[in-house]
C-alpha cells in the first residue's frame, strides 16, 4: 500500500527520519537478562525529528526495536514488521547481519507484541505493515543499530586484549585480532560490550562495500513454510480448543431475525449455537461438525434496506455524483482557459469496479477470553487495532489482550481490518475455553472489505502538434481515510483516492484534479487493496495518455518520454523496458504491445505487455517486461518475486477480477466465478533492476499498479479498442 499520502497527512512537520535525533535518544544498550549485549533502539517518525533535541526525549525514551546479542552468539531481533510472503522476514535481518558482520542464518527472529509506543512504523504512527514500506522504514535505524552493536563488540574485545581498537575487525560473528590473528565470538564479548557506552557516532558501510545487502539471500522462512513447520493463523492447535463455522447475513447490511437450532445441536461434536447481530456461528468439538451445524440451521434474515439492491443502481449513484465538482487535490495553471484556446479536445470516462481480497488463507482468528485476560492468535497486520477492538468488546484495558500474531498466508490490505477479529471475540465471549472461527472461501469473497468502485471523468486540451496543453480529472469514489484513518481525511479530501492522479510524472502546463466522495449503500465497507490509490489512477492516466498519443499520431513510447522531460528516473525506465520488450518490432495481426509508467511507492517502474487477442475476443498476455528503479536493492531474489508476484494480482484483477451485487448480495461466491490468472494463462514475466544509489523504495505493491494499463493499452494496439472499464470483456473484442 502506499501511505506517502497518508505519511504526509498524518505528520505535517515531515522531515528527515534520523536528522536532529540525538544517539542518546536514538539507542540504549544494557545487559540481556540471562546475560548478552541488549540494544533498545527508537525508530523515529517526522514529528520526533522536530523534537527529539529535547532532553525530555532522552527521559521518555522508549524504544520500538531491539536487537539481543545472546552468550551463544545468536542474534535476535524482535520483528515489528509482519510476514506475509514479501519477505520482510529476510530483507529486515540482512540489514542488521550486513552492518553487524554476522551471516543471515545468525539472526533470529521474534514476533513483536502490540504496542504502538514501542513498535510502531514511523510511516503510520503506529504498529502496522502496508504500504510498501518495511524496507524503507528500516533501512537506516537498523543499519545504524547494526553498526553501533559492531563498534560496541570490537570495542570489547580491544579491552580484553588490551590492545588498540584500530588494530580489530569484525567478521562473520567474531572479532578478530589482525597482528596475532587471536578470535573472540560475539556471544563471549557480549557481556562486556554490555557495560561500554554508546558511541557517539558510528560509519555505516558504503555501498561499494556491502557483502550481503544486494546479494540474492535465501528467505529464512522458506525451509519451514516448505516442510509444514511454518504456523499460519489457520493451522493452530491449542489444548481444548473447539472450532467455530460462521454465516453472516447474505444480504449486506441485513440483520439476524432468528435460527431453529434443534438440527445442528443433535450433529456429535456440536456444542453450542452463537447468535449475533448479523450472523450465526456453530461452535463444535472439530471442523466438520461444526460445518454440518451450520448447514443444519433454519435461519431467518432481515435483509435490511438492501434486499433489492442491484450492481446498476450503485454505478447510477457513482455516476450521478460525477456529474458534480468536488474537492480540489491539485490545481496549477488556468485548465478552463487552455482547454477552451486547445486544438483539440479529448474527453473520456473510467470505471473500475469492486475487488475482493481473496488471500490463499481466509480469514481465521483463534480466542480464548477469560475474567480478566484476553488470549488472540491471528495474522494481521495491525497488532495494535486488533488489541483495541479486542479490548472494547470485552471489556478489557488494551493491556489485558494479548496478540499472539502468526504467519500471515497473504494480505493485500486485507489484514488490515479487523471485523474478522471482532466477530471472533464476540463469539468467544459466549464460549468456554479458546475456539478458532473460521470462514469459508465463500463468506471471505461475500463479506469482504472490497476495493472501492471508481467513476473518472477525463479531459484535455492538446496543442497543434498533439502535446497536452490542459488536464483535467475527476475521481469519484469512497473515501478509505475518512473511516480507517481519519485524522487524515481533511477538508474532505481523501489523499489516496486521488494518489497518481494529483501528483502525475508528467510535466503538464495546467492540471486540475479533484475529488468527488461517494459511498456505496450502508453495509458495503471500502479498504485498502493492494496498491491502493495507484492501481486505480495509474490505470486511468497511463489508459488516457495512450488516448493523446494515438489522438497526436505519436508512438506511445515516444509520447510519454517528451513529456518526462523533467523526470530522469521515470525516462530511464520507460525507455529500458521499451527497449527489453522489442518496443517497435512487427508482430503479427492480432498481437500488440501496451506500455505504462508509473512512480508510485517511492519507486519507478515501467511495464510493457505484449498480448494476442483471438478474433472470439480471448486475451492470451503472452510477455510482461517491467523495469524498477526501487533505488538501492536489499535482495534482488525477493524485489524480483514481489514484482513477478505482483503483476500476476494485476493482471488477474484486470482481466477477471469484479465483484458485483444482486438483490443486496455479492453474486461472485469462489474462485470459480472470482477468478484468478492461472499457471497455464501466466505470461512469460522478465523484471529488470536498475543499479541506483538512491535510498530504497517500495516494492510490495508497484508491480501491480502498473499491470492493468500496460495491458490495456496492449489490447488497443492489437484490436483498435479501447479499454475503459474493467475488468476486460472479451464480448467487446470480438471481430468479424
Amino acid at each position: 500500500m502506499s501511505f506517502e499520502a497518508l505519511h504526509n497527512a498524518v505528520n505535517d512537520d515531515a522531515g528527515s527520519e534520523l536528522r536532529g535525533v540525538s544517539r542518546r535518544s536514538f539507542l540504549k544498550t544494557s545487559a540481556a537478562t540471562g546475560g548478552g549485549l541488549l540494544l533498545s533502539f527508537y525508530l523515529p517518525g517526522p514529528l520526533d525529528s522536530a523534537h527529539a533535541a529535547d532532553a525530555s526525549a532522552a527521559q521518555a525514551f522508549a524504544p520500538n526495536a531491539f536487537i539481543r546479542i545472546a552468550r551463544d552468539g545468536g542474534v535476535n531481533l524482535i520483528m515489528s514488521y509482519v510476514e506475509m510472503g514479501q519477505g520482510t522476514y529476510t530483507s529486515i535481518p540482512m540489514l542488521i547481519a550486513e552492518e553487524l558482520e554476522v551471516e543471515l542464518r545468525q539472526v533470529r527472529l521474534e514476533a513483536a507484541p502490540a504496542d504502538d509506543r514501542r513498535y510502531m512504523n514511523p510511516f503510520f504512527r503506529s504498529q502496522a505493515t502496508g504500504g510498501s514500506t518495511s524496507v524503507r522504514s528500516a533501512w537506516q535505524p537498523l543499519r545504524q543499530a547494526g553498526a553501533t552493536a559492531r563498534v560496541m563488540l570490537i570495542s570489547a574485545a580491544a579491552q580484553t586484549w588490551k590492545v588498540d581498537v584500530s588494530s580489530c575487525r569484525a567478521e562473520k560473528g567474531e572479532v578478530i585480532h589482525g597482528p596475532s590473528g587471536r578470535r573472540l565470538r560475539y556471544g563471549a564479548l557480549a557481556d562486556t560490550a554490555a557495560t561500554l557506552p554508546v558511541p557517539e557516532r558510528v560509519t555505516l558501510k558504503a555501498p561499494r562495500d556491502f557483502k550481503l545487502i544486494g546479494t540474492s539471500a535465501r528467505r529464512l522462512d522458506s525451509p519451514d513454510k516448505v516442510n509444514g513447520k511454518a504456523q499460519f493463523s489457520i493451522d493452530l492447535r491449542l489444548p481444548g480448543m473447539k472450532i467455530a463455522a460462521v454465516a453472516a447475513c447474505p444480504v449486506l447490511g441485513g440483520k439476524l431475525d432468528g435460527v431453529e437450532d434443534g438440527k445442528a445441536r443433535a450433529i456429535q461434536g456440536v456444542s453450542q449455537v452463537v447468535r449475533l447481530d448479523n450472523a450465526v456461528a456453530v461452535v463444535a468439538a472439530h471442523t466438520w461438525a461444526a460445518k454440518q451445524g451450520l448447514a443444519a440451521l433454519d435461519i431467518r434474515w432481515d435483509h435490511g434496506p438492501n434486499a433489492r439492491l442491484g450492481n446498476a443502481d450503485i454505478v447510477r449513484q457513482y455516476e450521478q455524483a460525477s456529474a458534480s465538482s468536488g474537492v480540489v487535490a491539485r490545481n496549477e495553471g488556468n485548465v478552463s482557459k487552455a482547454m477552451a484556446s486547445a486544438a483539440r479536445k479529448l474527453e473520456a470516462v473510467y470505471q473500475l469496479p469492486f475487488l475482493a481480497h481473496a488471500t490463499m488463507e481466509p480469514p481465521s482468528c483463534t480466542v480464548h477470553v477469560r475474567k480478566d485476560v484476553c488470549d488472540i492468535w491471528v495474522g494481521t497486520q495491525v497488532a495494535t487495532r486488533a488489541q483495541a477492538v479486542a479490548a472494547r468488546v470485552t471489556g478489557l484495558s488494551p493491556e489485558r489482550v494479548r496478540i499472539h500474531n502468526q504467519l500471515l498466508g497473504g494480505g493485500f490490505g486485507r489484514r488490515l481490518e479487523v471485523d474478522f477479529i471482532e466477530q471472533a471475540v464476540l463469539i468467544a465471549r459466549q464460549v468456554e475455553g479458546p475456539v478458532k472461527v473460521v470462514w469459508t472461501r465463500e463468506e471471505d469473497i461475500q463479506h469482504d472489505i472490497y476495493r472501492p468502485y471508481y467513476y473518472d471523468r477525463l479531459a484535455a486540451g492538446l496543442d497543434g502538434q498533439g502535446r497536452p496543453v490542459a488536464w483535467s480529472h475527476r475521481v469519484t469514489a469512497s473515501s478509505i481515510y475518512a473511516r480507517w484513518v481519519p485524522q487524515a481525511f481533511r477538508g474532505g479530501l481523501d489523499r489516496d483516492a486521488v494518489e497518481g492522479a494529483a501528483d502525475l510524472p508528467y510535466a503538464l502546463p495546467n492540471v486540475h484534479v479533484e475529488y468527488v466522495r461517494q459511498e456505496p449503500p450502508r453495509g458495503i465497507t471500502t479498504g485498502f487493496w493492494r496498491g491502493v490509490g495507484p492501481t486505480h489512477n495509474v490505470f486511468v492516466v497511463e489508459s488516457f495518455v495512450d488516448e493523446l498519443a494515438v489522438a497526436a499520431k505519436t508512438d506511445p513510447v515516444e509520447y510519454r518520454r517528451a513529456l518526462l522531460g523533467e523526470s530522469p528516473r521515470a525516462r530511464a525506465v520507460l525507455e529500458l523496458a521499451a527497449k527489453k520488450a522489442n518496443w517497435g518490432q512487427p508482430l503479427p495481426a492480432g498481437y500488440g504491445r501496451g506500455v505504462s509508467v508509473q512512480y508510485a511507492f517511492g519507486s519507478y517502474l515501467s511495464q510493457v505487455a505484449e498480448v494476442a487477442v483471438s478474433k472470439e475476443g480471448e486475451v492470451r498476455v503472452r510477455r510482461m517486461v517491467c523495469a524498477v528503479d526501487c533505488g538501492l536493492v536489499v535482495n534482488p531474489d525477493t524485489v524480483r518475486a514481489q514484482i513477478e508476484g505482483g503483476i500476476i494480482f494485476g493482471l488477474t484483477a484486470a482481466l477477471f477480477g469484479e465483484i458485483t451485487f444482486k438483490d443486496g448480495r455479492v453474486e461472485q461466491t469462489n474462485f470459480n466465478n472470482y477468478r484468478l490468472l492461472r499457471i497455464n494463462e501466466t505470461p512469460e514475466i522478465e523484471v529488470i533492476l536498475v543499479k541506483s544509489g538512491e535510498a530504497p523504495g517500495g516494492i510490495g505493491e508497484p508491480g501491480t499498479v502498473g499491470a492493468a494499463p500496460a495491458l490495456a493499452n496492449a489490447i488497443f494496439a492489437a484490436t483498435g479498442k479501447r479499454i475503459r472499464t474493467l475488468p476486460v470483456r472479451g464480448t467487446d473484442l470480438r471481430s468479424g
